[in-house]
């Protein structure tokens, strides 16, 4: 059954340094606009108290969570066991897109290797934590990470991601602007 807590204890941190993946999900307020669920990878994810998190947030072919942060700030972040005990945890919380040159960036980002596709960072306020049995989660073995991702930018380039971002990167599907809109 479910278990509620009003923070982070030191059992679901160990729970989730050990996870290799993890989905976010975030909704814009109109009833016609599509919600987001995205999975994450590479050690991105950082518990940095008992009431806050971050994510390093990829550049990638939308930018719906940073749009629905912007408009709303509601978001979900879901752990699931893999292998090991069944388990699946989630953080509900209030969130905010950081990016290079703001106030927090410098100190945010230092818990992170940031990549040269590192487009923002999610900051996260817990205001619930919820466990639950995941019983029905299959198992599967962790074989390790894509390097897709890495290759891609690469091969773009600094300025090419840039343009990228200024491209792809600046309104929600439902054409909300991001907390990238006015950046360029």
């Amino acid at each position: 059954m479910g278990k509620f807590f009003e923070q982070i204890i030191q059992h679901h941190r160990d729970f989730i340094a050990k996870q290799k993946m993890f989905f976010v999900a975030s909704a814009p307020i109109s009833a016609t606009g599509h919600v987001n669920l995205s999975p994450k990878g590479i050690d991105s994810f950082r518990v940095l108290t008992d009431k806050q998190v971050a994510y390093m947030d990829i550049i990638g072919s939308g930018n719906e969570t940073s749009a629905h942060l912007l408009e709303n700030g509601r978001i979900t972040l879901m752990f699931c066991a893999y292998d090991g005990p069944p388990n699946i945890l989630r953080l509900y919380g209030r969130g905010r897109t950081l990016l290079p040159g703001d106030a927090e960036w410098s100190d945010i980002a230092s818990h992170f290797e940031l990549q040269l596709a590192t487009r923002q960072i999610i900051l996260v306020e817990i205001d619930m934590v919820q466990t639950s049995c995941g019983f029905s989660v299959p198992l599967y073995n962790y074989q390790g990470e894509r390097d897709q991702a890495v290759k891609w930018a690469n091969a773009k380039g600094a300025e090419g991601l840039e343009t990228y971002k200024k491209e792809k990167n600046r309104v929600s599907l439902d054409g909300l602007p991001t907390a990238l809109y006015d950046r360029f």
